[in-house]
């Protein structure tokens, strides 16, 4: 859809952000910043973790969302917002409206997470389902505030929105003042350019790197020709960066003060939640999660001083996190999964599991395959769902299995 921007694009300074920052005292927290010894350890340099994952709402949306409804005349108020978002904007749009006393309808694609929708509604906004992308959503709500008179919250295309989310930044640099690298996830982005005003205005010389979901990179062939431009299709597991063009706002803010930004897997994804559950105890989602996939992905470009990746979010659907925690496990070499053919006979199976457990390998599911016209008439297919310990491990398994005399198929 055509973002509603006003002609020049308006800019966002020092000034608004620190606005920002005094008008949100008592309404966000200052979320707390955690070391990653893991990290640090890969990087060769100190990283810490800036935990909006524990922001009020899960996510660091409040902040833009509530300095946006605050700014609004008294005759704006009385109309009621709208906004439309797959759920960390909603339950930031719903809870600042909330405190303000704002009437607020939210509309969410029909495929949004579940818990999202209820947070959302009870935080006190009306929900309206529509569209399957988020695009659909955003055309869906901007006609209802075309018709109701309700004033549009955008997720990021404002400079309240921007200005708003920068105090991210300002914390940063008061609780890491020797930082030297900033990541930060981008989806429309408002939080990279909010995050890069506020430092590159007071500390020019760190580094502000953005990182984008591979499958939802919209920034990098839109800074290549200089301006917004859309993508087909993003696809990524990665719900709250998934956006197929950037905001007009915070693209020309990006393009003047981001240093580069990066792209990452859904193999990183994965992985970096993975970690930020088992070694930081935190919950975070995977958009949340693409600054650490960042680091994980190329940890050697991070050597330069210390590093803040911004955990933006920890609104994940149950459902997700499990499917996402077994794709994790995988990409690190922490699940196996085998194929191969057996005699048909009894002990067979008892054989080979004893040949597993001399390995420490740990047999989650056992399925056989009689069936198969590709068997001979003595074999029976086994596929073979196992717990690992690593790649190493991996590997042990696979060589003791032919030791023994099994053929792997897979």
């Amino acid at each position: 859809m055509n973002y509603r921007v006003p002609t020049p694009v308006p800019q966002v300074i020092l000034d608004d952000v620190r606005g920002a920052q005094k008008m949100l005292s008592g309404v966000s927290r200052v979320t707390a910043m955690e070391g990653s010894r893991h990290l640090s350890a890969l990087t060769g340099s100190p990283v810490h973790l800036k935990c909006e994952n524990l922001q009020r709402t899960g996510s660091f949306k409040l902040r833009g969302a509530y300095v946006r409804i605050a700014g609004l005349r008294p005759e704006q108020r009385a109309a009621g917002v709208v906004a439309a978002s797959a759920g960390n904007h909603a339950q930031g749009v719903a809870l600042a409206s909330s405190l303000l006393g704002v009437r607020s309808t939210v509309f969410m694609p029909v495929g949004a997470p579940l818990p999202k929708v209820a947070a959302t509604q009870e935080y006190g906004a009306e929900v309206i389902m529509h569209g399957q992308v988020v695009d659909e959503t955003l055309a869906a709500a901007q006609e209802h505030a075309d018709r109701t008179g309700a004033v549009f919250i955008h997720p990021f295309d404002h400079r309240d929105i921007i200005a708003g989310q920068g105090t991210v930044g300002l914390e940063i640099l008061e609780q890491c003042p020797e930082v030297r690298t900033i990541l930060v996830g981008i989806g429309g982005g408002g939080l990279a350019a909010g995050v890069a005003v506020a430092v590159k205005a007071l500390r020019p010389d760190v580094k502000v790197i953005g990182v984008q979901a591979a499958g939802a990179a919209a920034y990098p062939p839109s800074l290549k020709v200089g301006h917004p431009v859309s993508i087909d299709h993003p696809n990524t597991m990665a719900d709250g960066i998934k956006v197929g063009r950037p905001g007009d706002v915070p693209f020309k803010i990006i393009g003047e003060l981001l240093d580069d930004v990066r792209t990452v897997s859904e193999d990183a994804l994965s992985s970096a939640l993975l970690l930020c559950l088992e070694r930081a105890k935190l919950v975070v989602e995977p958009a949340g999660c693409s600054p650490v996939a960042a680091l994980l992905s190329e940890p050697e470009l991070y050597g330069g001083g210390p590093v803040v990746a911004v955990l933006s979010g920890g609104n994940v659907d149950p459902l997700l996190l499990q499917r996402i925690l077994r794709h994790g496990m995988a990409a690190a070499g922490r699940y196996l999964s085998l194929r191969l053919r057996v005699s048909d006979r009894p002990g067979a199976l008892a054989g080979l599991l004893g040949v597993l457990s001399t390995v420490d390998a740990n047999v989650l599911d056992v399925s056989h395959v009689r069936t198969d016209p590709r068997l001979g008439l003595t074999e029976v297919e086994v596929e073979l769902h196992l717990e690992t310990k690593g790649p190493e491990h991996c590997a042990q398994v696979a060589r003791s299995l032919h030791a023994a005399g099994y053929t792997v198929m897979s």
